[in-house]
Order: C-alpha cells, then sequence, then structure tokens
C-alpha cells in the first residue's frame, strides 16, 4: 500500500458542495491499494503514519508523530483520502497506466479496512469518500510531503 503524506495547518476534502472530511492541524493522507495488498500491508503502512515522526520538537527538531503534534500528548487530525492514481506505472510514454493498482473492489475494501483502523488507533480522522470526484483543499506545513509504502 501506498500513503503520500503532507504535513498540514488545515485540510478539507469536499465532494460537490458538501464537506465530507476536514481537519485543522495535522496530516492528510493521500492512500492507495495496489494488486496484491492485504490487511497486513494496511496495518504496516498505518503504524507508520500514525508513527512517522514530521511534526517539530521544542528543539525544532522534526521528531514527533501526529498523535503528539505539540510534545504534550495533543494528537492532530489525520484526513485520509484514497487516489488510486499513486499506484500508476508512469515508465513508458505519456499516459500512465493504472494497472498496479487494486480493483475498484479490492481498494474499497482495503481502504474502508484502513479507515477503520485508524478511528481505531487515532481519536481524529476525517475522510474523503472511495470513488468520488473529490476536490482537496490544504494549507502545507513546511512543506513537509512523505511517500511511504509497505509490503506485507
Amino acid at each position: 500500500m501506498i500513503a503520500l503524506i503532507q504535513r498540514v495547518k488545515r485540510a478539507d476534502v469536499r465532494v460537490g458542495e458538501r464537506v465530507t472530511g476536514e481537519i485543522g492541524p495535522g496530516l492528510l493522507a493521500l492512500v492507495c491499494a495496489e494488486r496484491g495488498d492485504t490487511e497486513a500491508a494496511a496495518d504496516k503502512l498505518l503504524a507508520k503514519v500514525l508513527g512517522y515522526r514530521v511534526f517539530s520538537d521544542a528543539a525544532g527538531k522534526m521528531n514527533l508523530p501526529v498523535s503528539n503534534l505539540d510534545g504534550a500528548g495533543r494528537a492532530g487530525g489525520l484526513l485520509l483520502v484514497s487516489q488510486f492514481t499513486l499506484a500508476a506505472d508512469t515508465h513508458s510514454g505519456l499516459r500512465p497506466s493504472f494497472t498496479p493498482a487494486a480493483p475498484p473492489d479490492e481498494g474499497e475494501r482495503l481502504f474502508d479496512y484502513f479507515v477503520r483502523r485508524a478511528r481505531e488507533r487515532h481519536p481524529i480522522v476525517a475522510t474523503g469518500e472511495f470513488g468520488a470526484d473529490m476536490q482537496v483543499s490544504l494549507v502545507n506545513d513546511g512543506p513537509v510531503t512523505f511517500w511511504l509504502q509497505t509490503r506485507a
């Protein structure tokens, strides 16, 4: 599985005029399931997203995870948005191939599993809508962006 995480001051996702998810300071994670991914891969990726130290500590070092945004235990928001295009094969030609992405039904099952597990482990989780045409707005903090990828 893949997650492109961005440290944000705030972010929201809309489907049409309806806001489906929004957060204050925290992480926006664009999440993609690849062919052959499993729940174990999703769990491994979630652990990495929640534990990745991208927020500054008192000394200004990137040393704090989203679960401890300020060093005093305050959790930041986690906005999860499905994005199958992260699995694109761009090695040849001028048109991406999405063959590496999980089929839609499997991608949705794994994304829903990822969201469910995130809600069990983190207090502030918002989401987009799987398969919808979404508009994502964010204010990058840094910018700080990381590509995380796991295999089971």
